[in-house]
């Protein structure tokens, strides 16, 4: 290993050993990978003229097509969340199943994945759900673990069920990613993976997420009755036909919003940034109906900015590190590392995953996106059965894990921060365990059935 190299590792745990330390994120990415830039080229280890480049790699960045769905979703996930919609189906789906044990938490998760596919976004999901679903369950006598690790759980989907935020950035990501494996192996005419292809992998693992969780559900229902009460009769609510025309009523906005902009996308008829656009503007027309845009317009805008901006500064600061990173040789030697493991492509998928996981702990979805991503996928799809989509979408479930399981989960502290003086962060560090499982043997699952990831988007585009 050269010196170079070894600067390469110091430099990827001094970024780590600042995040922890709580400095943020884009500024300590920028920051120190400049200062290991001057230090690096005062050694001879690399040429600071590589950074040259970085202006060039910005404007990229926001010219990318792609990356210019982001502020529309994010615009049509915090439009929903100040319109009222979260509330009135949770009320309505409460009613409909708040017969039967257990119902009011199978509401909350069937629910929970229609806000994911309306929203894309965890933090806007979680805190809606928080505030909106954790008092009436323990109103009704839930157990506090189980409620609120049921909420965490539900309102992580938003991570990956499209349209969601990571799986744009993602497909980007890999994208890219998957191109240059291609051309560094002479291929001059690769083939491209779009953000259409997750949007398609995406689906089948999300259901199969939702399913297994309403499984736990209901099996916690039979087992420990206790811990999940059914909710007494409310004679002033409707029933029958009076509460199914109610829920057809509250259904039918979202349902076509979600329809529009999936469908247009999984249709072909439209790419993902075009579909977001059609997000956005459904989502306007929904608030205008439901309660109307004046004074809602201004701080919808002011917090899709504030989101918007975030997420970009960050791959900014990610640029920096990716070029000082490179500069010193350090995507060869994790090539070379990954190639030389013990147990082939199986040795070094696991590492990564392992990786990225434990990432997890100290990073945010979007900062591994955008670190981890670009140098751990090129040699990765070199490699034999390595399928791009596949790859993706267990890099998504991941994440998805990493954003819920303790200490550090941002969902978790999304949670407290909204949740009842009687959830403590205890009662919600328990209650999530089950849910952490579950989603270890989703991961599992698609690791060794690939064809979970990969069946819709080869049927729709037959790649």
């Amino acid at each position: 290993m050269s010196f170079a190299e070894i600067f390469a590792i110091l430099l990827v745990a001094a970024v780590c050993g600042v995040l922890m330390a709580g400095y943020p994120v884009a500024l300590t990415l920028g920051g120190i990978s400049l200062a290991f830039a001057i230090v690096g080229h005062l050694a001879g280890l690399m040429d600071i003229g590589i950074l040259g480049a970085l202006p060039e790699r910005i404007y990229g960045i926001m010219t990318n097509e792609v990356l210019l769905a982001i502020p529309m979703f994010i615009f049509m996930g915090v439009m929903l969340e100040r319109s009222r919609v979260a509330e009135e189906l949770l009320e309505t789906m409460g009613r409909m199943f708040g017969s039967l044990r257990g119902g009011l938490g199978i509401s909350v998760v069937i629910v929970g994945a229609m806000l994911a596919a309306a929203k894309g976004v965890v933090g806007a999901t979680a805190v809606t759900m928080g505030l909106i679903v954790l008092p009436a369950m323990l109103r009704f006598g839930y157990d506090k673990r189980l409620a609120a690790g049921t909420v965490a759980a539900t309102a992580t989907l938003a991570q990956i069920f499209p349209p969601a935020t990571v799986l744009v950035l993602l497909g980007d990501q890999i994208g890219n990613a998957y191109q240059a494996s291609q051309l560094s192996q002479g291929i001059f005419a690769p083939r491209s993976v779009t953000v259409s292809d997750l949007f398609a992998g995406a689906l089948v693992p999300g259901f199969a997420l939702v399913a297994l969780y309403l499984a736990y559900l209901i099996a916690v229902a039979i087992l420990r009755p206790k811990k999940m009460p059914a909710l007494p009769p409310d004679p002033d609510a409707p029933r029958g036909m009076r509460l199914a025309r109610r829920l057809v009523t509250v259904l039918i906005a979202p349902l076509l919003l979600i329809f529009a902009v999936l469908g247009s996308i999984l249709g072909g008829i439209a790419t993902a940034t075009e579909a977001a656009s059609i997000g956005a503007v459904g989502a306007l027309l929904l608030a205008m109906r439901k309660t109307g845009v004046r004074g809602l317009i201004v701080p919808v805008i002011e917090k899709t900015t504030q989101i918007t901006s975030m997420i970009f500064v960050i791959l900014i600061g990610a640029t920096m590190f990716s070029l000082v990173f490179r500069a010193l040789g350090g995507d060869v030697m994790v090539e070379r590392a990954l190639t030389n493991l013990p147990g082939g492509v199986d040795g070094a998928l696991l590492v990564v995953m392992l990786a990225m996981f434990l990432l997890g702990f100290v990073m945010d979805a979007f900062e591994i996106i955008f670190v981890v991503v670009p140098i751990v996928a090129p040699p990765l799809l070199k490699m034999p059965g390595v399928d791009p989509v596949w790859l993706g979408i267990l890099m998504a479930v991941n994440l998805q894990t990493s954003y819920m399981h303790p200490p550090l989960g941002p969902t978790l502290f999304y949670l407290r921060g909204v949740a009842p003086p009687e959830i403590t962060t205890r009662h919600i560090y328990a209650g999530i365990i089950p849910f952490v499982f579950i989603q270890l043997f989703a991961l599992i699952m698609l690791w060794f059935v690939p064809g979970l990831a990969t069946a819709l988007p080869h049927a729709l585009y037959g790649h």
